[in-house]
């Protein structure tokens, strides 16, 4: 069977996102000065809850929101080599959206291995 055109997109932003990482390695990037952006919509934030310690920034304004050029970014997102692990509900969205964050810029922006629900398996929902 042939893979879809989505498929194969999802398999280039991971080539090109290369060691994703697992949820044991957020609560060291965060010391290292990264941000854990959740950018899950609501519904399933509110069905889920919340990741203790995350920056909860809707998919639709994701780029001009973390934009460190960009006049409507996050207070304090003004450093465009910071590490930036986004967190979508399986970590297939938060993979494409990583890779569009690294052409705005942001050669630090990654996304998490399995997403939220790898963090809840593990037990890991508060990185605070």
């Amino acid at each position: 069977m042939t893979a879809s055109n989505v498929d194969r997109l999802l398999a280039a932003a991971r080539d090109e996102l290369g060691v994703r990482p697992t949820p044991a390695d957020l609560r060291e990037l965060l010391a290292g000065g990264a941000w854990v952006v959740d950018i899950r919509p609501i519904g399933l934030r509110e069905a889920d809850g919340p990741i203790g310690g995350a920056v909860v920034v809707d998919r639709n304004q994701l780029e001009w929101r973390l934009d460190p050029t960009s006049p409507h970014r996050l207070d304090g997102f003004d450093d465009p080599n910071r590490t930036v692990v986004l967190v979508c509900d399986e970590g297939y969205a938060s993979s494409l959206a990583a890779v569009s964050l690294r052409r705005l810029g942001l050669p630090g922006a990654t996304d998490l291995d399995g997403g939220y629900q790898a963090l809840a398996a593990a037990g890991l929902t508060d990185l605070t």
